[in-house]
């Protein structure tokens, strides 16, 4: 086993990254597997297309030339998108070739599907680099923390969004801004929805989830919501009360209640271990029942982490292959447990209105409050806007749909004018 030959599909952002650390760290990759690592043909979409990062590789439009080549025995997924990556995948494994990806669409949505082919023509199926960029996480949910009992899995997984919160949150700027800015700098695409709507943090949550509580978590699965109404005004109240704002990916097992998924924004303790992660950094933070609080940090996205977990897989496929150990990381998803329905999940509230500046429309709101069964931890009179009154309210915990139905009520009475924002706050007090 002198040279493992490889097949790349794609060769842009994290395609010639992967081409770059083979090529850099190509005397300890030998060190670590016992073979030499050749990368011989990569697929590109477009041959006439001047790629300078390809040298002494083999350049094809067409995958069969990489499907059956009996040489090539593992083959490297960096196209993206769901179609034909998918069905590239699946037909290199019943080809009987390794799949290395970094693609989180596809494992969110048909994961079950790529292991089951995998089991069955007796290849790996390796995707550190779906989440967290490069950041070790998948391996260690699977290996390292494997003897403990995951109770919750926390984290900032989208560098997009977290550099917009920040950049609000240093500066006070406006979301429309930021987001210009973030398109500018090449931080967030043209057409930004994927990050802004939370669906990107979503799907990573998807495959964290499925790992870390040993069950079957889709995409679909996974509440979702963005960060396009945060404002400046809501930035600025949870700097005051003690917090900060971020996209939180939020997994919980819940015990007999379920399993609780869900993304959005949320007010967080400036005490968290979280809270200080800025800028495009990603962070996943886990509890465990025998480690404790456990939190993996560093860069989520990018040309050369992204392709640090695409070859740390390749290299760790190689060691199977010499060992025979072929299957060692298989899918975890042995147990079927229920999700937890988003209206009954449980959180404290952050609330924002627009009210008539007069007496007794204090006593008013938090009387509705009452009502609806939501308990009030504060509640202050902030500003006033013309002839009207902000006020701000924290609930202790309170089910989700007990807090939709309080804020109904709270918008249709005639000394409200507008409920402006409605934030969970996590690790708040307990009700």
């Amino acid at each position: 086993m002198d040279t493992v030959k490889i097949g790349l599909l794609g060769a842009g952002t994290v395609g010639s990254g992967v081409i770059k650390v083979m090529r850099e760290n190509a005397e300890e990759i030998t060190k670590k597997t016992g073979a030499a690592l050749e990368i011989k043909t990569v697929m590109v979409h477009n041959l006439n297309r001047n790629h300078p990062d390809i040298t002494g590789c083999n350049v094809t439009d067409r995958f069969e030339d990489i499907l059956e080549d009996p040489e090539i025995s593992i083959v490297i997924e960096l196209i993206g998108g769901i179609h034909p990556a998918k069905e590239y995948m699946l037909r290199a494994m019943q080809a009987g070739k390794h799949v290395v990806t970094a693609n989180k669409d596809i494992v969110a949505e048909y994961g079950e599907e790529l292991f089951e082919t995998a089991q069955k023509n007796n290849v790996d199926f390796m995707f550190e680099a779906s989440v967290g960029g490069g950041i070790p996480i998948i391996l260690p949910l699977k290996e390292s923390l494997t003897a403990n009992r995951i109770t919750e899995i926390m984290g900032i997984v989208n560098g997009t969004t977290n550099y917009m919160l920040s950049k609000m949150t240093k500066e006070g700027s406006c979301y429309s801004d930021v987001l210009k800015e973030a398109q500018e700098k090449g931080y967030a695409e043209a057409d930004p929805t994927s990050d802004v709507e939370g669906l990107d943090a979503a799907r990573k949550l998807a495959i964290l989830a499925s790992i870390a509580f040993n069950t079957r978590i889709n995409f679909h699965d996974v509440a979702v919501e963005g960060i396009t109404n945060i404002t400046p005004e809501d930035i600025v109240y949870a700097s005051q009360l003690g917090y900060v704002v971020k996209l939180l990916a939020i997994g919980r097992d819940c015990g007999e209640a379920g399993i609780d998924v869900r993304v959005h924004p949320v007010f967080l303790p400036k005490s968290h271990p979280l809270a200080s992660v800025d800028g495009v950094y990603n962070a996943i933070f886990i509890r465990g029942n025998a480690i404790g609080e456990a939190m993996f940090y560093g860069r989520g996205a990018g040309s050369l982490p992204t392709a640090s977990a695409v070859v740390a897989d390749v290299i760790n496929t190689v060691n199977d292959l010499r060992h025979s150990a072929i299957g060692r990381v298989t899918c975890t998803c042995y147990d079927e447990k229920k999700l937890c329905p988003l209206d009954d999940t449980v959180s404290s509230y952050y609330v924002r209105l627009l009210v008539d500046d007069e007496p007794g429309v204090l006593g008013t709101i938090a009387t509705t409050f009452g009502n609806q069964g939501v308990s009030l931890l504060s509640v202050i009179q902030t500003r006033s806007v013309g002839n009207k009154a902000e006020i701000v309210a924290i609930t202790h915990h309170v089910r989700h749909s007990a807090m939709e139905d309080a804020a109904k009520v709270l918008s249709g009475l005639h000394v409200v004018s507008e409920v402006r924002s409605v934030i969970r706050v996590e690790n708040g007090e307990e009700g």
